[in-house]
């Protein structure tokens, strides 16, 4: 190595470690309550995005994700809840959003992960909301129906599946291991592939890499991470149906975020069972040329065939066109919840 590099490397090291000491002055002056500073990280992302002479952005973002890291535990040391165990795209989530100097929290189900957090066993929590191929992780919708807590951030990942066993071929595999979710994204190569071995469902894909750890002739649906981390051999990668197969990741805290200029809103709210009820609650979005992004329903476990309608939009609650929007919205409801306002993810 030169010393003109040595120099260069030198540098790098002086100005991530005042970097840190900076942001975690400007998160510290915030108070405790916003250790999550979303504005920043969205600040920080536009930036990333307008450099043209620059790594790759995701090689940038993973940078800033440990710099946000070290600034936030340098402030105060906290826990993040994700569905566990280790080694699930939960947690690669988790690492993606939060760096790795952080305390991992992993729970057994989406539901403990709601609990830890509104317990304050844990800050932050990280579940999965929607995937692109299999749509909304209903658990989460369920739990975002009941909690207090926000939406304050989202994330998206894009999921690789891996066929992992201890050992031997993928005709010898008589039972696989997965998640629900995990079976729907593969289940066309899972027919093409092994339509003899018995499908086993468990609640996380990290608990099926165990499981086929245990297991001669079984095998897991799981993330390469999950094999390294439990000795198991990939058989077979890239197994999803659709190579565009990406999860969406929300954040869930106890404070509200500022605006950024590049929000999003989620809300959850029943209509009158009327002609043209819900039509009366996206025309406020349409007349104030504010763009809905999602909607979907749920049954509500409470009355038969009544629903509730999950919606994402642009823009933030505090924002003067989503305020009108909002009262109009709930002239037309029978309840009305704000699930949270933060940054649009990339």
């Amino acid at each position: 190595m030169t010393q003109n590099q040595n120099a260069i490397d030198e540098e790098i090291l002086r100005l991530i470690s005042r970097r840190i000491t900076l942001l975690a002055e400007e998160i510290r002056k915030r108070g405790d309550g916003d250790l999550f500073a979303a504005d920043i990280r969205a600040r920080l992302l536009k930036l990333i995005e307008s450099l043209d002479e620059a790594p790759p952005p995701a090689v940038v973002e993973a940078i800033f994700a440990e710099i946000f890291s070290c600034a936030m535990t340098l402030v105060t040391p906290f826990a993040v809840a994700f569905l566990g165990p280790e080694g699930t795209f939960t947690e690669m989530a988790v690492h993606g959003i939060f760096g790795r100097s952080i305390q991992l929290s992993p729970q057994r189900s989406i539901e403990d992960v709601f609990r830890e957090v509104e317990s304050g066993r844990a800050r932050y929590g990280v579940v999965p909301i929607e995937n692109s191929t299999e749509g909304s992780v209903t658990s989460t919708l369920d739990e975002l129906l009941e909690t207090d807590l926000q939406i304050m951030g989202e994330h998206y990942l894009r999921i690789v599946y891996s066929l992992l066993a201890r050992g031997g071929t993928i005709s010898d595999v008589r039972r696989i291991y997965a998640h629900p979710q995990s079976v729907g994204q593969c289940k066309g190569w899972l027919r093409a592939h092994c339509p003899r071995a018995e499908i086993v469902t468990v609640d996380s894909s990290a608990r099926a890499a165990v499981l086929a750890a245990e297991e001669e002739g079984a095998a897991a649906l799981a993330s390469s991470i999950a094999g390294e981390k439990h000795g198991l051999r990939q058989l077979a990668t890239a197994v999803e149906d659709s190579r565009r197969n990406f999860t969406r990741f929300v954040v869930m805290g106890s404070t509200r975020n500022r605006p950024t200029g590049n929000d999003k809103t989620s809300i959850v709210c029943a209509v009158r069972d009327r002609p043209g009820a819900l039509l009366e609650i996206l025309k406020p979005l349409s007349e104030r040329g504010i763009n809905m992004t999602r909607i979907e329903s749920r049954p509500d476990k409470k009355k038969m065939w009544e629903y509730n309608f999950f919606i994402d939009f642009t823009g933030h609650r505090d924002d003067p066109q989503v305020v009108l929007a909002l009262e109009r919205i709930r002239e037309g409801t029978i309840f009305l919840k704000i699930l949270g306002s933060y940054p649009a993810g990339s």
